[in-house]
């Protein structure tokens, strides 16, 4: 078998979905497996996800395996050529997945590629591709000086090398995760793939960045305003150095720490001083409600018209299943307004999509998405059936 395709979820079916609708196209001709690892969700996904994708392999833990963990038993039941680690959050375009394994064919010295995620807003995610985080790039990021961290002397627009893949969509050679052992399970979730690509680098293998887009929400299955975001995400930290730059002398390895804790600190009182202005009343509740600019045939226009009216929202409607429909759509929007544009994936395609919402990033437009096969609307700040 070529290709298998791993999604961890965790309370998240409707945005798992859509990645596995954009999969559907994205997969097509090339011999596949999609394995989904539920992590004990509380919200139906197994069942949900069972009955609309009986073809995908599901695996249900009965507890929170974390995101290593549970990508390990999937990759331990298949032997294909080649495995693609993918977020529950994202979608990707119809070419994206075949493009991405050609170059892999074409570059055997290639242990694993990342692509170009944008963000929910239309702009790309800077941790498309990084450096690794030595004890200088480290404490440059601490001090919040990143061009260094996420590597941005490199184009945008062609395939470049790089240190570290994200875990969201990376793609690995089976031969180099033979090589270098599968990922490492002390990490819970954050920072197993940058302690995977280094591993892969000190294996002999390249790691690559490729201008193919894909969508990545960015985290919704995690709150990240949580206490227990910023305990997992800093104690992933301290696991790189420790695995990585244990030898280092005190010198070196104590502003590290220090600045990691610090960090970790800071995160945690703006949250608690955030908490405690709003329940004071010192924060502003009386935004707008947002509006829901829905493009896409006549069909999906009067489908979304009947939720726009059983749900209050603001909406207004543009026909049309080609770009210059969404381009209006964009284009119309103004001030500070949070505006979800609401596009019709069935007339557009994924890749259509993308290209639409990363044409000219807003950071007050967000994407939203509607397929005729589910019924729902999604977009970052809530799912919508």
């Amino acid at each position: 078998m070529k290709l298998t395709v791993v999604i961890v979820n965790y309370n998240v079916k409707y945005f798992v979905e859509q990645c596995l609708n954009s999969l559907e196209k994205a997969l097509a001709g090339i011999e596949s497996r999609i394995v989904v690892v539920d992590n004990h969700s509380t919200d139906g996904s197994g069942d949900y996800l069972r009955s609309r994708f009986p073809g995908i392999h599901l695996i249900e833990s009965n507890r929170n395996l974390g995101f290593s963990r549970a990508n390990n038993l999937a990759i331990r039941q298949t032997e294909s050529e080649y495995v693609l680690l993918l977020n529950p959050d994202t979608f990707v375009g119809e070419d994206t997945v075949s493009h991405a394994l050609r170059f892999m064919d074409g570059h055997p010295h290639a242990g694993g590629v990342g692509v170009k995620m944008h963000n929910a807003d239309g702009s790309v995610a800077m941790e498309s591709r990084r450096g690794l985080p030595t004890p200088l790039t480290s404490f440059l990021k601490m001090c919040g000086r990143t061009a260094r961290y996420y590597m941005s002397n490199l184009p945008w627009d062609e395939p470049v090398r790089i240190e570290v893949i994200s875990g969201a969509f990376c793609l690995l050679r089976r031969e180099a995760l033979g090589k270098i052992g599968l990922l490492d399970e002390d990490f819970f979730m954050y920072g197993e793939d940058i302690d995977l690509s280094y591993r892969l680098l000190k294996g002999g293998y390249e790691n690559w960045y490729l201008p193919l887009s894909i969508v990545h929400y960015k985290g919704e299955s995690t709150q990240k305003s949580s206490f227990r975001y910023v305990h997992v995400f800093y104690q992933a930290m301290l696991i790189f150095f420790r695995k990585h730059y244990s030898h280092m002398g005190l010198c070196i390895a104590l502003p590290i720490k220090l600045a990691i804790y610090s960090r970790a600190a800071i995160a945690l009182v703006e949250m608690q001083w955030y908490k405690v202005r709003s329940s004071l009343g010192f924060t502003d509740n009386r935004r707008a409600e947002p509006l829901y600019i829905f493009v896409g045939t006549q069909g999906m226009l009067d489908a979304c018209r009947e939720i726009a009216r059983r749900k209050g929202l603001a909406a207004e409607y543009i026909e049309g299943g080609t770009g210059g429909g969404c381009r209006r759509a964009v284009a119309q929007t103004s001030g500070n307004r949070t505006t979800y544009v609401v596009y019709d994936t069935d007339a557009l395609g994924y890749r259509s999509v993308i290209s639409m919402i990363s044409a000219s990033p807003q950071p007050h437009v967000k994407l939203g998405t509607f397929s005729s096969r589910t019924g729902i609307i999604i977009t970052p700040g809530e799912i919508i059936t």
